[in-house]
C-alpha cells in the first residue's frame, strides 16, 4: 500500500469523497435506544407467521447517531442545484423555487391536511386546487383541467387516453399518432403504451414541421399529432395554425406537450392556435421543486370536447359556494393518480402564479427567451449552429467545429464541471449530432450568463489548443471520468460487503 493510498484525509472536506453507509457499519453499533414497551410483547412470527416475518434486515448498516449525521450532513454539501448556481439543462426548465411557495406549502390546514378528510371541512384544500385550475385553465386558453397526473409523461399517456376515448365513443379509434422528430422523447413512448403506433414526421429546413409532409401523412388511420411547442430546437411552430387545420380537417386530434410553456406563458394560449390537449409541467413552468426525481405534477387540460372523459374526480365549485370532488362523469377514462394528484404541487404552483400575477408571469417568459437568446448570440461563432434563427426559452448549438478536433458534447459537459457549472442537456435533440441544449430560464442573471459564456468559449479555445485535456476532463470532482461503456454493460447497482481476502487487497 503505497503512502498517497494510506493518507485518507489529505483532501480537503469539500472534494473528499465519501464512502457508502454501509461501508461504515459495526456490528454493535446503535444510533438510539427505544424505551421499554408499554404494552404487551408480541412475537412477530406469531403475528404474521413463520414465512412473514425475519429475525434481522439482512445487510442493514449498524452506525451511531453521529457517523448518520456526518454521512448525509457531507452528502448535502455536495449537491449542485438552483440555489447554487446556473442550472442551464435544455427542455428541463430549471428555474428558482421561490421561498414564499415552501412557506405557504408548509402552513397548517395545508401541509397537515389529510386527503381522506371530509369534503366539508377540506374547503380551503378544494378551493385551492379549484383556484390552481382556473388560473391555468385562463393561462392555456383551455376549457378544463385535471391536477391529478404525476408527472409529464403522465399527462401525456392522460391526455392520448383521452383521445383515444373520444375517438372510440366516435366508433373509429384509429391506429396511429404522428409525432414530428423534434418532439421530446417521451412522447413516442406514451403513444405506444396507449396503443397507438408512432408514425414519425421529419422537420424542415427551418426545425419546424414541415406542412406538405404532414399534410401527406395525415389520413384516415391517423388518431392526431402529438407536437412540442416550442419544440426541442428551442423554436416556435410559427405555422401552429396551419398544422391544427391540417389535422382537424381530417378527423384528428393535436395534442401539444407543454413541457416548453416557459416560453409561452403570459404571450401566447395553445388553445387559441387550435390545440384539443396538452399537459403542463408545474416542475418546470411553475416552479415547483423537480425534487430529485420528483414530486412532479403534469396537469391536463383539455377543450370542451374532451371534457367528459377527464380523470375522476373532478374538482367543482357550487351554486351555493361550496367545492366538491365529482366522481360521476361516466365517460372518464378513470383515475390515473390517487386521490387528487400532488396536492403541494398545486399550492406551490398556485403561490407562484399569484406572487408574479398576469404582468409577472409575462415578463418571466420574456425574460427566459431573452436569457435564451443571449446566449444563443454571444456563442454563435464559437459553437456551431445548426440553425440559425431566433429561438424561444432555450437554444440548441453542435459539437461539429470541435468534433473535427475529437472533442464532443459529453467532454465539453464534463470539462464545464470544472468551470463551476452544472452541465447543458448533450446530445438532445437527436436531429443535432452532438448537440449541446442550453435553457437558462429567467433565473440567471446577465453575471451569471456572462460567466457561464466565457466558460464555454475558454473550452471551445481548449479543445483547439489542447482537445486531449477536454477529452479527460473533469479534473476537480470527486470521481474522475468512469469507463462509460463498462457502467452501461456491467452496472453495479446493489452494494455487496466484500470478503476479507478481497478487503486485504
Amino acid at each position: 500500500m503505497t503512502a498517497n493510498n494510506r493518507i485518507r484525509e489529505a483532501r480537503p472536506h469539500m472534494t473528499r469523497n465519501e464512502g457508502l453507509i454501509f461501508e461504515r457499519s459495526s456490528p454493535g453499533k446503535a444510533g438510539a435506544e427505544l424505551a421499554p414497551l408499554d404494552v404487551p410483547a408480541v412475537s412477530p412470527a406469531e403475528a404474521l407467521g413463520g414465512d412473514l416475518a425475519r429475525s434481522e434486515i439482512e445487510g442493514f448498516p449498524e452506525v451511531s447517531e453521529l457517523e448518520v449525521i456526518r454521512h448525509f450532513t457531507r452528502l448535502s454539501t455536495w449537491n449542485y442545484g438552483v440555489d447554487t448556481g446556473v442550472y442551464p439543462l435544455g427542455s428541463c426548465t430549471m428555474k428558482y423555487n421561490a421561498r414564499i411557495n415552501e412557506v405557504v406549502a408548509r402552513l397548517n390546514g395545508i401541509a397537515t391536511e389529510h386527503p381522506y378528510t371530509p369534503q366539508d371541512l377540506a374547503q380551503g384544500c378544494l378551493r385551492i386546487l379549484y383556484e390552481t385550475a382556473s388560473c391555468l385553465r385562463e393561462i392555456t386558453g383551455m376549457d378544463a383541467i385535471s391536477l391529478q397526473p404525476a408527472a409529464g409523461a403522465q399527462g401525456e399517456l392522460t391526455g392520448i387516453l383521452m383521445m383515444r376515448a373520444l375517438l372510440a365513443e366516435r366508433g373509429d379509434a384509429r391506429k396511429f399518432v404522428l409525432i414530428p422528430d423534434s418532439a421530446h422523447g417521451t412522447n413516442p413512448a406514451s403513444v405506444a403504451i396507449s396503443g397507438y403506433d408512432v408514425r414519425a414526421l421529419k422537420s424542415n429546413a427551418q426545425g419546424c414541421v414541415d406542412l406538405a409532409d404532414l399534410d401527406r401523412a395525415m389520413d384516415a388511420q391517423v388518431a392526431g399529432l402529438m407536437l412540442t411547442n416550442p419544440n426541442t430546437l428551442g423554436i416556435f411552430e410559427t405555422d401552429i395554425g396551419k398544422i391544427t387545420e391540417i389535422v382537424h380537417s381530417k378527423g384528428g386530434l393535436v395534442y401539444m406537450d407543454g413541457a416548453n410553456m416557459n416560453a409561452l406563458v403570459g404571450v401566447a394560449r395553445p388553445g387559441d392556435f387550435g390545440v384539443d390537449v396538452m399537459h403542463l409541467n408545474l416542475h418546470k413552468t411553475f416552479s415547483t421543486p423537480h425534487g430529485g426525481g420528483g414530486p412532479g405534477s403534469g396537469p391536463v387540460a383539455v377543450k370542451k370536447i374532451l371534457e367528459p372523459f377527464l380523470p375522476v374526480p373532478v374538482v367543482e365549485k357550487t351554486r351555493e359556494g361550496k367545492f366538491r370532488l365529482n366522481h360521476d362523469l361516466p365517460r372518464s377514462i378513470g383515475r390515473v393518480r390517487a386521490f387528487t394528484g400532488n396536492f403541494g404541487m398545486a399550492v406551490r404552483a398556485l403561490a407562484y402564479m399569484l406572487a408574479n400575477g398576469p404582468e409577472g408571469l409575462r415578463q418571466t417568459t420574456e425574460d427566459a427567451v431573452l436569457n435564451a437568446n443571449y446566449i444563443r448570440s454571444r456563442l454563435r461563432g464559437v459553437y456551431d449552429l445548426p440553425y440559425d434563427r431566433p429561438c424561444m426559452h432555450e437554444c440548441v448549438l453542435s459539437d461539429r467545429r470541435q468534433a473535427a478536433k475529437g472533442v464532443r458534447t459529453g467532454d465539453i459537459a464534463k470539462r464545464l464541471i470544472d468551470y463551476g457549472f452544472h452541465p447543458y442537456t448533450t446530445s438532445f435533440p437527436l436531429i443535432v449530432p452532438g448537440a449541446l441544449m442550453i435553457e437558462p430560464t429567467e433565473s440567471a442573471s446577465k453575471e451569471e450568463l456572462d460567466a457561464f459564456i466565457d466558460a464555454l468559449e475558454a473550452i471551445a479555445e481548449e479543445a483547439e489548443r489542447d482537445p486531449q485535456f477536454v477529452q479527460h476532463a473533469p479534473y476537480t470532482t470527486r470521481v474522475t471520468r468512469l469507463d462509460e461503456v463498462a457502467a452501461a454493460r456491467k452496472p453495479v447497482l446493489r452494494w455487496k460487503p466484500t470478503s476479507g481476502a478481497e478487503a486485504s487487497q
